[in-house]
């Protein structure tokens, strides 16, 4: 698992066309690699918000009581370990359209390798600011969009050209299944689920 974090993150071409070649089970990806890195924001998010605590201005820090910040890390995992399989399943979907034909376990795992910058940059969440948090989580999202279009015509084995069109369909349903995230969070709020601040 290391060696292909460190490989995408500095020969991501030569990188997909090895993760390409492993024939690797859907337990497996999620055993190795997605619950060890999906755990890093959750964790990270929760330190910032119990123990570091963000400032609104020059006041004093506000923080999340430990049992409120434990119940939105717990989410925010599982909607991590979702959104990857959601991922996995749409480009399984849509890869008919561009006449490749890779399995469902092959999707997952390139949803999963691809989301491995998102995961990395999350440890930015122990210090929760904003500045901090905007320019870690650019770097982030920009290196994971790189990953996509480098990648899924490699990994797919297509034409370069069709592999635009797919990636950013991709990133489309991507973007939606983050708002749809977000919609999700702030009907849990509504419900009584939000953060509970210490005073």
């Amino acid at each position: 698992m290391i060696n292909h974090v460190w490989g995408l993150l500095t020969r991501p071409n030569q990188e997909w066309q090895e993760i390409r070649g492993e024939e690797e089970s859907i337990s497996h990806m999620y055993l190795t690699h997605v619950l060890l890195l999906a755990a890093i924001p959750a964790i990270a998010a929760f330190i910032g918000t119990t123990q570091v605590g963000w400032s609104i201005g020059s006041g004093e820090p506000v923080k999340l009581t430990e049992g409120s910040a434990l119940q939105m890390t717990i989410l925010s995992y599982l909607a991590m370990l979702a959104g990857v399989a959601v991922m996995g399943a749409f480009i399984h979907w849509m890869a008919r359209t561009y006449d490749a034909n890779p399995t469902l376990e092959q999707c997952i795992v390139f949803a999963a390798y691809n989301a491995t910058p998102l995961f990395i940059g999350g440890m930015a969440a122990v210090y929760p600011n904003l500045w901090v948090g905007m320019a870690v989580g650019t770097v982030a999202i920009s290196y994971t969009v790189y990953l996509l279009y480098v990648g899924l015509p490699t990994f797919m084995n297509i034409p370069r050209d069709e592999g635009f069109l797919f990636s950013s369909s991709v990133l489309a349903v991507g973007l939606v299944v983050l708002v749809a995230l977000i919609a999700v969070s702030v009907l849990l709020w509504g419900f009584g689920a939000g953060p509970v601040y210490i005073s």
